[in-house]
């Protein structure tokens, strides 16, 4: 296996490649939960989830592209029959797949500290994790008929018990891996030594990373060049800035959240250049609530956020030559063929290093 990032998330078993004959793959996945101050100390008490009656806006839009999104789910959401009506209406249609999305200052059993600590769910006693995340497993599985395969994590919030977990519950695939984070400073997890592709993790859990890549005249050395940018000295020179604008090197998600559609079709191309084949579009969906994120704070700021879905669909599948596909599919794909890397060797195991 290789080597783990720091803070002990997953263990490595291999990596994984979509077939090179497949068209470059889209897939999108929503952190769908309840709206809270992100600002403020964690609530338990703060529970609406208001913003799931305005998803049917992007659903529209997923609709018209043939997009088949994953609404991971936090247990606000899934408790709630209002919000609950809205998104099974989607699956019914097969319109959209379901996973799970723990939050556990909201999600029982109770029992852990509320603070930013514990606001990570790998970093519970691995019992209560285990506890909270079926707990939600159930709560999912009553609410929509069928029991949730997809995890991520809240606060990307993995941690060293988290495959196991996983495993035991019968979960298959995680979406909660940002390549080339560290979130330490703040007591969360380290993926800065991670596969920033699909990957096996020794548990058997099929880990699909977020899709995070570097763009500038100096992409290709983003993985070894970006941690000394932006190390806490290279944070306190403003490195990462001055390098962005410099368009030396910048290291992007691909999310309207924070971003513009010019950042999301530069992190495409870089990303193409460099082989990647799969991508995964990512947002809350309390962006589409007015003020209910950092991201939207008025009505025609979800009208430009909603735009940028729209328009970078429209270019992924038709200046990229791309096509989409649901989590479910990807991961058939992954798993069922012979998933070679972009030379034609087979899917290796990755010994440490």
């Amino acid at each position: 296996m290789i080597r783990q990032g720091t803070a002990g998330v997953f263990a490595v078993d291999r990596r994984l490649y979509l077939p090179e004959h497949l068209a470059p793959t889209l897939t999108a996945v929503i952190d769908t939960e309840e709206e809270f101050d992100w600002s403020a100390p964690f609530n338990p008490a703060a529970t609406s989830t208001e913003n799931i009656l305005y998803q049917p806006l992007a659903q529209a839009i997923f609709d018209r592209h043939g997009v088949v999104p994953t609404y991971v789910i936090d247990y606000p959401v899934a408790a709630s029959e209002k919000a609950r009506a809205v998104l099974a209406g989607f699956v019914a249609s097969g319109r959209c797949e379901v996973g799970a999305h723990l939050h556990p200052w909201v999600n029982p059993p109770a029992g852990e500290p509320i603070d930013a600590f514990h606001s990570y769910p790998g970093n519970l006693d691995p019992a209560l994790e285990r506890s909270k995340l079926s707990a939600l497993t159930d709560c999912i599985a009553e609410g929509f008929g069928q029991r949730p395969i997809i995890y991520k994590a809240g606060r990307y919030g993995v941690g060293p018990a988290t495959g196991r977990t996983l495993a035991g519950l019968g979960y298959r695939i995680d979406t909660s891996v940002v390549p080339y984070a560290d979130f330490s400073a703040h007591s969360g997890p380290v993926f800065t030594g991670l596969p920033a592709g699909p990957f096996m993790t020794v548990e058997g859990i099929l880990v699909l990373p977020l899709s995070v890549h570097f763009a500038g005249r100096l992409a290709g050395l983003g993985p070894r060049l970006y941690p000394r940018l932006s190390s806490r000295w290279g944070r306190f020179l403003h490195l990462p800035g001055a390098a962005a604008r410099l368009r030396l090197i910048e290291r992007i998600r691909l999310s309207p959240e924070g971003h513009e559609l010019g950042d999301m079709k530069r992190l495409t191309r870089a990303a193409l250049l460099q082989g990647e084949r799969f991508f995964m579009l990512t947002y809350h969906s309390s962006s589409l609530l007015p003020g209910a994120a950092p991201y939207v704070r008025t009505a025609a700021e979800r009208e430009h956020f909603l735009g940028m879905l729209d328009r970078y669909i429209s270019f992924f599948l038709c200046e990229c030559d791309g096509r989409t596909a649901p989590l479910s599919a990807v991961a058939a794909t992954l798993l069922g063929s012979a998933a070679t890397d972009p030379s034609g060797v087979e899917s290796r195991r990755l010994e440490p290093g």
